[in-house]
């Protein structure tokens, strides 16, 4: 497995995703892992080096580690620029989204994001087989990227239940918690616009926003726009929270809320607030809806649009949810043992050939 950070170097849905993936298959008699990314790594596991430094250096140090490959190991590479060639390895190549297209809803110029592009598409061209979190990510690989169909497998995540408990909320607190990446495609702004009908209905009630990002300085402006500047504010930025924070966060909620415009995978953070028995309203973007559709598909609402999105919400801290018990439920439908089963049957099946 190469990745391009663990999750305690840097927080993140993808290294979040890497990280745990990695130590469900650890777990695994069943098969023999070796695992490299950059920043600190967890036991068993190996590092590059530290996060900071260049790109091309980064790269490169990546590209020529070919330690304890043997011709028949199955490389699993989960982000383009960091692995080495699979020169004569099984290739497995999980997409978590399209890099190029994140770069310019960013903002990056075209000739960046077409670099970006070619560097996917040269570093996808050997893969033998493709994971995808979604259907959604499955037809994008097909569609932006000619990759056959045949080829890609849709494997959903696991979440880590054993790091989120499902307590009653205190009394309705009135909390409802947003933990994004604060960036354009996040839907930020959105929720933002829509929090002002949910507090003309809810005075009391508060926005929690946890995370940080490029929209950032500008999205700390919206809301200072809207709800002023004093302690009375019904909105609050966090920035980065650590693991013990975040899980005191979601004890506090009434509820969370994922209101992604584009390039979404899936959202594992939907299915941390379900393990913490906290329900997600979500956007209809990507593969989110796919975690919520089973349990309540009132959970799921049109991208970009605040109406409908400050009514669910309302709603929502009304009494129209789902309790903890059934989040958590639903939550454990979700297994990292399944996930890991079903990577290793696709690793057995390229060793095979």
């Amino acid at each position: 497995m190469t990745g391009s950070e663990w999750f305690k170097a840097a927080h993140g849905g993808l290294n979040r995703y890497f990280t745990d993936l990695y130590q469900a298959l650890a777990r695994d008699s069943g098969i023999a892992l070796s695992a490299r990314a950059f920043g600190d790594a967890p036991a068993g596991a190996h590092s590059w080096g530290p996060t900071g430094g260049s790109t091309l250096d980064r790269a490169r140090t990546a590209f020529l580690d070919r330690d304890a490959l043997t011709r028949d190991t199955v490389i699993d590479r989960h982000f383009c620029l960091y692995g080495p060639a699979a020169v004569r390895n099984p290739l497995v190549v999980h997409f978590h989204g399209p890099w190029a297209a994140e770069s310019r809803m960013a903002g990056e110029g075209p000739r960046a994001v077409r670099a970006k592009y070619l560097v996917e598409r040269s570093r996808y061209a050997r893969a033998d087989r493709f994971i995808v979190l979604s259907d959604h990510f499955r037809r994008l690989l097909v569609s932006d990227y000619g990759i056959r169909a045949d080829k890609v497998r849709v494997i959903p995540p696991g979440v880590d239940l054993d790091r989120f408990t499902a307590t009653e909320p205190e009394a309705n607190s009135g909390i409802v918690l947003c933990v994004r990446r604060l960036e354009k495609r996040m839907g930020i702004d959105v929720l933002l616009r829509a929090w002002s009908a949910v507090a003309a209905r809810h005075p009391d009630a508060r926005l929690v926003i946890a995370g940080t990002g490029t929209a950032e300085t500008e999205l700390r402006a919206l809301a200072r726009s809207l709800f002023g500047e004093d302690a009375h504010s019904p909105v609050r930025f966090t920035g980065t929270v650590p693991d013990a924070e975040l899980t005191d966060l979601y004890t506090r909620a009434d509820l969370t809320v994922v209101p992604s415009l584009a390039l979404e995978g899936f959202g594992l953070i939907a299915l941390e607030s379900l393990a913490a028995g906290r329900p997600p309203v979500v956007s209809d973007c990507g593969g989110l809806p796919d975690s919520v559709r089973d349990l309540d598909p009132s959970l799921i609402v049109p991208p970009g649009d605040a109406e409908a999105l400050a009514a669910r919400l309302v709603a929502a801290l009304e009494g129209v949810r789902p309790d903890p018990k059934q989040c958590r439920a639903h939550a454990e439908t979700f297994s990292w043992a399944v996930a890991a089963r079903r990577h290793r049957d696709l690793y057995a099946e390229l060793t095979a050939r």
